[in-house]
């Protein structure tokens, strides 16, 4: 066992994480921790990683000197190293080498041999266990699995932030952790990267826990599923689907056992209120016994009842601003909102975007589209700053800004209550009610921004657009960090916005679902493209035929079914379920 939790409980203030947790991780394992947004997970990574740091209740057991690899979902691009992408993946073997013809030499020297010879050994045994020796052909066998073999010559400060966070994947697998674990690792990779973090996840031989909120990664990776609800944490063995199917059923059966004690508890309740008024009306020792034994078995029932289900409502009531919506029968075409005129953007004298231009008329939903580092977001930085000639927001419109440098929009030395008190919410009753709408609990209402999660921070994001009067949004990432159904409500509130909507996305359910086209920037320039198009190019380079369809469908179903079981209707719960459990086959067979 390389790691095992019995009864592992903590808390973060008031506020209980996770409560009486169990769950083991074992060699060879590719585990993904789940859960919505703020309930824990980069913490108990934290705790599994560093347990000292962490006052918590229960045990904790790790396998001795184990040896953990971290990777975290904020990496800091070295813009500044001059090594190609091979050599910083080759760095610490070349450390590793270099140090250990130093020791030879110093074995040379009988005085120094006995400390030198025991320093040689403990080093050739990691660099023997990292394949050290092989460390040349292994990088190239990754960056060709990660899709990334045009880079390997390529200087680290050259290449996107994207391709970056690959080599940081790369060099911690190939440092061979006996546990790896990966905080959120798909945050901001395009497509492609996208498509190379599943491969370099699913060849990885070592053990793996992994927190992701990527429906792609959930629908495509893992062999374990620790699942985070209500301060509980489950433990699944299979796949993230047959979890969700498994628990599904499961929360049905439970639903249904629970509903029917309770309709015979009500009966035995009547029953017992009869036998007490009668006994009351005629003193008999007969019906005395008779009321006493069925007191006695109504609190039996009551003390053993099947205790119902939590059913998660985690939706959060994302509210875009109201505004005018477009008329659809007019003379004149709509206003022109955005407009870019022949602008261009370089970096380190390597021109990303030239001569571009583009309109995007009021009420429609554009999502800009591309590869890292190829300057959408600081193109959608500039619309918004308003300090680049060639892009023009027209006079008069009002806009609202949503980045994924939370830091360019929330002070995080603030509380939230502070940035909502900023925001016009003047008393604490506002501000609780505002912030309990977008899953922030009175709770964090006192934290300081920095503590919050990068969902949670989003989600503050998005709660001080509603109180906005926006009839534009910019919006860099915002499904980024987001869980299934945050993203999902964000989704449906952009399709329900009158008002224009400009997003960089990276995320192709979501461009599938709730945008009108789509402005791919590609080979220094910017095309646009109809949503069906995108989609058949999205298919063609990633997906089989109706995968996005059947992954649409599957996440309905699971709604559904969670609908079902929390309004008591078992009998349409079990059929959605069978549905569903159809869905899922026919998705893995799209995946042979």
């Amino acid at each position: 066992m390389m790691i095992e939790a019995i009864g592992l409980s903590f808390s973060f203030g008031a506020r209980d994480l996770f409560r009486d947790a169990n769950f083991c991780i074992e060699e060879g394992e590719h585990a993904v921790l789940v859960g919505s947004n703020g309930t824990g997970k980069s913490t108990l990574l934290s705790l599994i990683t560093d347990p000292e740091n962490y006052l918590y209740s229960g045990k904790l057991l790790r396998q001795d000197d184990l040896r953990i690899g971290y990777v975290n979902q904020y990496v800091r691009h070295e813009k500044e190293r001059s090594l190609t992408s091979f050599e910083w993946l080759a760095e610490d073997f070349i450390a590793a080498q270099a140090e250990m013809d130093r020791l030879c030499e110093e074995m040379a020297d009988e005085e120094h041999f006995e400390e030198a010879s025991e320093k040689y050994q403990v080093l050739c045994e990691q660099f023997e266990a990292a394949d050290g020796y092989n460390y040349e052909s292994n990088i190239y066998r990754q960056l060709h699995l990660a899709g990334l073999d045009s880079i390997a010559e390529v200087c680290v400060a050259e290449i996107s932030g994207g391709e970056y966070k690959l080599l940081q994947i790369i060099r911690r697998m190939m440092e061979q952790p006996e546990l790896l674990i990966m905080d959120e690792p798909d945050v901001f990779l395009d497509f492609e990267n996208l498509r190379g973090l599943r491969d370099l996840i699913n060849s990885y031989k070592g053990t793996l826990l992994t927190v992701t909120h990527s429906r792609y990664l959930l629908s495509s990776c893992f062999d374990k599923v620790l699942a985070l609800e209500n301060c509980e944490l489950r433990m699944y063995e299979g796949s993230y689907s047959e979890y969700s199917l498994e628990l599904l059923r499961m929360k049905t059966e439970l639903q249904e056992a629970g509903v029917k004690e309770r309709e015979w508890i009500a009966i035995q309740e009547q029953l017992v209120e009869r036998l007490r008024k009668e006994a009351t009306e005629v003193i008999s020792p007969d019906k005395g016994r008779c009321l006493r034994a069925r007191v006695a078995y109504l609190e039996r029932l009551n003390a053993g009842k099947t205790e119902l289900p939590y059913i998660e409502v985690r939706e959060p009531a994302i509210c875009l601003p109201d505004c005018e919506p477009v008329a659809e029968e007019t003379e004149n075409p709509p206003e022109t909102v955005v407009q870019a005129e022949n602008w261009s953007i370089a970096f380190d004298d390597e021109v990303l975007l030239q001569n571009v231009s583009f309109e995007v008329k009021a009420g429609e939903k554009v999502a800009l589209v591309g590869p890292n580092g190829s300057g959408k977001s600081t193109m959608l930085r500039n619309i918004w700053n308003g300090n680049h000639s060639a892009l023009q927001i027209r006079p008069g419109v009002k806009a609202a800004f949503l980045s994924q440098l939370h830091g360019e929009i929330l002070d995080e030395d603030s509380t939230v209550f502070e940035v909502l008190e900023r925001a016009g919410l003047h008393t604490r009753r506002e501000a609780e009610a505002l912030a309990a709408s977008y899953l922030l609990d009175e709770d964090t209402l006192d934290r300081k921004v920095s503590l919050l999660s990068g969902g949670e921070k989003n989600l503050l994001q998005l709660a001080l657009i509603s109180r906005s009067d926006a009839e534009l949004l910019l919006m860099d990432e915002p499904m980024s960090h987001l869980d299934l159904y945050s993203q999902l409500a964000l989704e449906k509130a952009i399709q329900e916005y009158k008002g224009t909507v400009l997003l960089v996305s990276h995320d192709f359910y979501s461009i599938a679902n709730c945008t009108d086209y789509v402005l791919l920037t590609e080979n220094g320039s910017i095309r646009r493209m109809s949503g069906r198009a995108f989609r058949k190019m999205i298919y063609r380079d990633f997906f089989k035929r109706d995968y996005l369809e059947l992954e649409q469908r599957k996440k309905e179903l699971e709604l559904k079914a969670a609908s079902c079981v929390r309004t008591g209707d078992c009998n349409m719960s079990r059929q959605v379920c069978n549905e569903l459990e159809d869905v899922i086959l026919a998705m893995r067979k799209l995946r042979a």
